[in-house]
């Protein structure tokens, strides 16, 4: 109450000093305007008077005959206060009565007017009250001049200016009330309510209610506060959890990994050692969005992977800077600290070239080493152009890794996937001390079909430039340690699995890789869960189950085969139209190709096709949706869902199947999941399909549906304790302990 009854007075008083500051100088306006008003007036009657009364007085003639008709009543209809005639200082004639009481004030203007031989005006003040007098000197021809002084009152004038006072008194007040009402109404409702509403926010995080945090601001001037709050409100419920989880962990003696133990095992590992990161794909993209700049997280198991990696850890990501405002998000050496609030590790972003991109992306990576490595029937190009910018862009990522290692002492350097081959190679050359790996996140095919590639040597050869190479199954390792055996001349040491060329020694080790998933999310009992149904009414359908599938659109997802089943499975169990309708999540990639333009084509045509054949009002069996979804808007689905579908004709993990396991806190659900992903060997609670085979994978489908709860809770729990024991921070601290015991 005080604080508003200050505004009120602070209000009322600042306006009122800026209103009378205007009314003076309005006042000053309008006094010298009605001054110059009254003192025209004042002539021009006094010249008519004069000439119709006076003129003769010029002549010389009598006085009194020229005087004598002139009374109270002529001067009152001149409205003239006094009339009088000075022909000398002891010779005045008055023509009323009241005309003596003026001339007392106007003896020195008199005098002044007759020296100065000009009718001259004024105003003089006469008990208490201002008037306008009127010197007109009168020559006559051979006499001394004489004067003619009329006298009009000016009173009216301050009675007018006292008006203006008082009317602008009136208005500043009640303007300033009325300022101070809104203002304190703007203030209540516009600042102190979100105020209001931030102490909440801040309670919640005190509270740990997650979802009162999660809550948008009340209006847009407070987003950057919101973010504030909501980071530091995030930060105390992760240390909360963190504790909670570190005390269960003691209790239990269980060894799983979390960010803080990996943050404490790499101070042991690289004692201050520099990490770096390198990979294609940024973590981070800075993308415009009408005159603001987003940043969007692009869709690529390998960032779901190294993300928590660098969260935890801290240390150096070098990546191709691909969203179209990354250049104006960037400092002078062309860094930025990600993630945004948190800045918890620094961005190098390398720029491309559009020639670059389209030869060593595109080109060689895309159309060449992807096709070769997954074997899903679709033909790899290699063009020496394409070679030549491979070898470019690997050269130029060497040098950027150089240039940031430079001071540095035995530096750690992991080099993501196939992109940069010969990365290790190269700074292998410039950096001995340094332990570089090279994880290789797709396939790596048998020998034969390897070796169609024109360049194998050279790729085979800058990849052990790397201290050690790692691949998500020994099914993979074996097929490149054979590759290197029949291609290279080199020592494979198939005891312990590693290569030797010369003096350089390499190790090749399987390190499935996983999600950020520990005990505590494991523990996570959130009940919250949206309906299928409340899901599907936003796209105007409506079914009771839905199952769920979030992939890029790619020739190697098998999208084409999932629909396919779908398909055969609604033929089949024709009780099952209307009541189950399959959420693809598509992430286009790569579009600029025409194997995958045409994949997208022909994924497209496919769900149409299947939709038109079964649809009907508010259902249709295949809902999709194709842009790309951050994991938020991914989640609901992966909780609502009855079943989630992975049917990968060859992929090296496919971390999706372990991101849907995580998401099913409730331990319920089924996986359906190809034997073609690396995910299958860890699995073993999901219903493994052969995706080719579309009778047995449609049968699937009805037996995920109807599997009785108790099975679907015993499997679930039991991928989710494998997916917890053997998570990203295991994966990430295999890795680099393995880095580590390798001596240089």
């Amino acid at each position: 109450m005080k604080i508003n009854l200050a505004l009120i007075l602070s209000i009322i008083v600042a306006v009122g000093l800026v209103a009378v500051v205007f009314t003076a100088f309005q006042i000053s306006s309008e006094r010298q305007k009605l001054n110059t008003e009254l003192a025209d007036k004042t002539i021009r009657v006094a010249e008519d008077f004069y000439n119709t009364h006076l003129k003769k007085l010029q002549d010389g003639d009598n006085l009194q005959i020229q005087l004598k008709k002139i009374n109270d009543s002529v001067i009152n209809q001149y409205s003239f206060n006094a009339i009088a005639i000075y022909f000398n200082a002891d010779s005045i004639v008055s023509l009323n009565d009241s005309a003596n009481i003026f001339l007392q004030q106007s003896s020195d203007y008199i005098a002044r007017a007759l020296s100065a031989d000009s009718s001259m005006g004024n105003m003089i003040k006469v008990n208490g009250n201002k008037a306008y007098e009127y010197i007109k000197v009168i020559r006559r021809p051979g006499l001394p001049s004489i004067a003619a002084i009329f006298y009009s009152d000016a009173s009216y004038i301050k009675n007018l200016i006292n008006g203006i006072w008082w009317k602008n008194f009136l208005r500043w007040f009640i303007q300033a009330f009325v300022i101070s009402i809104v203002t304190l109404l703007i203030i209540r409702w516009g600042i102190l309510s979100p105020l209001n509403r931030i102490v909440e926010w801040v309670k919640a995080a005190r509270f740990g209610n997650i979802e009162q945090i999660k809550r948008k601001p009340p209006i847009n001037f407070l987003a950057p506060l919101y973010k504030e709050i909501s980071s530091i409100a995030q930060a105390m419920q992760e240390a909360k959890a963190i504790a909670q989880e570190e005390a269960r962990l003691r209790t239990t003696a269980e060894a799983i990994w979390t960010p803080e133990r990996l943050n404490e095992e790499m101070k042991q590992i690289l004692q201050n050692k520099m990490m770096v990161v390198v990979s294609n794909r940024e973590p981070y993209m800075h993308v415009h969005a009408g005159r603001e700049i987003n940043v969007i997280v692009p869709a690529s198991g390998m960032v779901t992977a190294m993300e928590p990696i660098l969260k935890a850890c801290g240390g150096l990501w070098i990546a191709s800077g691909s969203g179209d405002a990354d250049k104006e998000t960037v400092d002078e050496n062309d860094k930025v600290q990600v993630p945004p609030y948190e800045n918890k590790y620094t961005l190098r972003r390398v720029w491309l070239t559009k020639e670059q991109e389209d030869h060593y992306y595109y080109g060689f990576s895309n159309e060449g080493l992807w096709p070769l490595c997954h074997i899903a029937h679709t033909r790899p190009v290699f063009r020496k152009e394409d070679w030549e910018f491979y070898e470019q862009v690997n050269e130029m990522y060497a040098k950027t890794v150089i240039e940031e290692i430079k001071n540095q002492e035995d530096p750690f350097i992991l080099v993501q996937d196939y992109h940069f081959a010969l990365l290790p190679k190269l700074i292998k050359e410039e950096r001995p001390d340094a332990k570089v790996a090279i994880f290789w996140h797709i396939p790596w095919p048998n020998p034969e079909s390897f070796g169609i590639c024109p360049w194998q040597k050279e790729l085979l050869s800058g990849m052990l430039g790397a201290d050690l190479i790692g691949f998500h199954t020994q099914y993979h390792c074996n097929n490149f340690l054979e590759t290197v055996n029949n291609t290279l001349e080199s020592r494979v040491i198939w005891e312990n699995f590693s290569v030797k060329i010369g003096t350089q020694f390499t190790l090749v080790k399987p390190f499935p890789i996983s999600i950020g998933f520990t005990l505590k999310d494991y523990d996570n009992n959130d009940g919250t869960r949206q309906e299928a149904s409340d899901l599907l009414k936003h796209y105007g359908l409506h079914a009771q189950y839905i199952g769920i599938g979030v992939d890029r659109i790619d020739y190697t997802k098998g999208l084409i085969e999932k629909f396919f089943a779908i398909e055969r499975f609604l033929e089949k169990y024709p009780s099952y139209q209307g009541q189950f309708t399959f959420v693809q999540i598509g992430a286009p990639s790569r579009s600029l190709l025409k194997t995958y333009a045409d994949t997208i084509n022909a994924v497209e045509h496919e769900a149409n096709r299947i939709n038109w054949k079964f649809k009907s009002r508010n259902w249709q069996p295949i809902l999709f949706l194709k842009k790309h979804h951050s994991h938020e808007e991914i989640l609901p689905f992966y909780k609502a869902a009855k079943l989630c579908m992975v049917t990968s004709l060859h992929d090296g993990m496919n971390l999706v199947a372990k991101e849907f396991i995580a998401a099913r806190n409730q331990n319920d659900g089924v996986l359906i999941l190809s034997q073609f992903a690396g995910a299958s060997q860890e699995l073993l609670g999901a219903t493994i399909i052969n995706p080719y085979d579309i009778e047995r994978t449609a049968d699937a489908i009805r037996g995920a549906l109807e599997m009785p709860k108790e099975l679907q809770h015993h499997k679930m729990k039991q991928m989710r304790r494998v997916i917890m024991s053997h998570n990203v921070y295991s994966w990430a601290a295999d890795i680099l302990k393995m880095m580590a015991s390798i001596q240089n």
